[in-house]
């Protein structure tokens, strides 16, 4: 397997610049994922990468190796960098058998027949599809298909696995079910991973580490999912990764007061100093009960059954917030609230941010 490098690296298309001076690096054998909104930037760099496109500047080392160098003009060409690589539309060949699509790089690198057939066998069994080897793609599901695309890019036993987006044409059972497949693959060939999305239950999922990138393709953050989630490093990492509320306080003579309101906070002190401040916290943080209870007092504005859980909208001094309760809790403790029913709101967990931050629009 084999590690990535990247320096420095930028590129520009026409007057805008897409990756300014960017560098990342990913350990050996470690599954990376680089999450971000649309058009920041990841398959470009999953492209530089690649091959495919040229940094204008800087340099990207796979292992030991420089495959590309903007100083020397230094440029592997894709098919020497020992990558494999799975797009968002599968991009398997329509008239070719299963077999045929997985053995198709050992064909074009003239491996011998006998080995061709016990390798691509192998590829077909590993992801799930033993048994389905002369099926033709229209013959297959949705995840089917990216199963062969899988092993059509495993087939060549790549030092690197390059994901753009895999899963994004796939249902919501499918996703969940080949994010753990991929998870399961990599962990079994060692493969080194990079995984690029602008899905964040997927990057969490599957990632020994993963960075945050934003829209101006600078990375915000990098480190283990768990650690990104529970210790943001700004409210943009924190509004990335799920849903977000964020509730503004004042600090007028050592008291932190919600909004322009005179509800004081009685939670724990917050971590930060100022006399602006914002507490950021998930749907699941928020705790509720009836009026007349502890919390802040709260209104709420929307109620919706969602099977295993009640979403709440609530206003708490002006402000928005969602609420995210398990439906047996509602039940059991008397939490079915209606539209303009009074509450009372405390928060299980908070992350201060300075000054006032705009709330989310995932409302």
């Amino acid at each position: 397997m084999a590690s990535i490098e990247i320096r420095k690296v930028s590129k520009r298309y026409g007057g805008r610049s897409i990756l300014s001076g960017l560098s990342l690096a990913l350990e050996d054998g470690e599954c990376f994922t680089l999450l971000g909104p649309s058009g920041c930037g990841k398959t470009v760099l999953l492209r530089l990468i690649a091959g495919f496109e040229a940094p204008d500047a800087g340099s990207i080392l796979i292992g030991d190796e420089a495959v590309a160098d903007a100083a020397s003009g230094r440029m592997a060409p894709p098919d020497k960098r020992g990558l494999g690589m799975v797009f968002q539309d599968y991009a398997v060949w329509p008239h070719m058998t299963v077999f045929a699509n997985v053995a198709y790089p050992l064909r074009l690198a003239g491996v011998e027949a006998g080995e061709l057939r016990s390798r691509t066998m192998r590829c077909v069994e590993m992801v799930g599809l033993a048994g389905l080897d002369r099926r033709l793609p229209s013959q297959l599901s949705g995840g089917q298909q990216q199963r062969v695309a899988l092993a059509r890019a495993l087939v060549s036993e790549p030092r690197i696995l390059l994901l753009d987006e895999p899963l994004n044409n796939l249902d919501a059972n499918l996703r969940e079910e080949m994010r753990f497949e991929i998870k399961a693959l990599q962990q079994k060939t060692g493969v080194t991973i990079l995984y690029v999305t602008h899905d964040q239950e997927i990057a969490l999922g599957i990632a020994d580490r993963l960075a945050v990138m934003d829209e101006h393709g600078e990375l915000r953050q990098i480190g283990a999912p768990e650690e990104v989630y529970e210790h943001p490093a700004d409210d943009f990492v924190f509004r990335f990764l799920g849903i977000a509320n964020f509730l503004p306080f004042r600090r007028e003579g050592g008291v932190l007061y919600a909004g322009d309101s005179r509800e004081a906070w009685r939670g724990p002190p917050p971590g930060r100093d100022g006399e602006s401040l914002t507490a950021g916290f998930r749907p699941s943080d928020v705790m509720l009960s009836r009026d007349g209870g502890d919390g802040l007092p709260g209104i709420v504005r929307r109620a919706s059954f969602l099977g295993a859980q009640f979403d709440y909208l609530i206003e708490i001094a002006g402000v928005l917030v969602r609420a995210a309760l398990p439906s047996h809790e509602c039940v059991a403790r008397g939490l079915l609230f209606a539209e303009g029913d009074a509450c009372r709101v405390e928060l299980a967990s908070v992350q201060w941010f300075a000054g006032h931050i705009a709330a989310a629009k995932n409302m």
